[in-house]
């Protein structure tokens, strides 16, 4: 018997892996956060299989679920949000599995902002501008930051943020991003990537706050914010330049 975390995606059905839709029509039980994951997502669970929207239950009854089923023999499918290894409250799980002698494996699966990106047509690490994509989040309701992660000390890198259940600290947001970002850095607060129902609401740190606040968005929204989201005058990669050479395209000969 053994417990699959499977990373469902950002919410479209056809976003999920193959691999993490094979296993849920193969599974006799299956566990799925539905405050996050649409019931489509699982609704190719096998015939007469146990399937539970686990949103209203606490950790506790979860685990007891995936006992039962372990004392049974079978095989669950336990279906988290994006990926699980981002905000996915899998290590508590696999903690208490540890404990209980469970087997279990990890199927990653398509990340929020990964989506996000892909639905703007932007790439969020451009030569000359940034390298470097940082996902965090805020402490509104959930356990405080730890030391020296705070938006105050990532934002003088400069680099791509993906913050994370935060829209509801949007103020704190630009507050502390705008004096290392400038109050022109774009940013776009994306709703429910990929859901029939998704809005992307663009702006910049300047004005953000106000587009959102009219949007009515209070959860289930991602924020990105830097300078890679509007520039269009930055440097091609060296990736494909005619001059770049590796060992897939060594140089070519010179004629003599």
């Amino acid at each position: 018997m053994t417990v699959h975390f499977i990373g469902a995606g950002p919410g479209a059905p056809d976003l999920i892996t193959v691999r993490g839709l094979n296993l849920i029509k193969a599974c006799p039980v299956v566990l799925y956060a539905g405050s996050l994951v649409p019931a489509e997502v699982v609704a190719e669970a096998p015939e007469g299989a146990r399937v539970i929207d686990t949103a209203p239950m606490n950790l506790g009854e979860i685990i007891a679920e995936i006992e039962t089923a372990h004392a049974a023999g079978h095989d669950v499918a336990r279906v988290h949000s994006g990926d699980p290894s981002i905000y996915g409250a899998v290590a508590e799980q696999m903690r208490r599995l540890d404990a209980l002698g469970i087997d279990y494996d990890v199927t990653p699966g398509v990340p929020a902002f990964a989506a996000a990106a892909a639905a703007l047509k932007r790439e969020l690490t451009l030569p000359q501008v940034s390298q470097s994509i940082i996902l965090t989040r805020t402490s509104v309701r959930a356990s405080d930051m730890p030391k020296g992660e705070d938006l105050e000390t990532l934002g003088r890198s400069g680099a791509t943020l993906a913050v994370h259940l935060s829209v509801n600290n949007l103020a704190k947001v630009v507050r502390d991003l705008t004096p290392h970002y400038g109050a022109d850095c774009p940013v776009v607060v994306a709703y429910r990537v990929t859901w029939p129902d998704e809005q992307m609401v663009e702006g910049t740190l300047a004005d953000i706050r106000e587009k959102v606040k009219a949007a009515g968005f209070t959860r289930t929204a991602l924020i990105l914010v830097g300078r890679t989201l509007g520039e269009t005058a930055f440097d091609d990669s060296a990736l494909y330049a005619a001059h770049h050479h590796h060992v897939l395209r060594p140089k070519k000969a010179q004629p003599s």
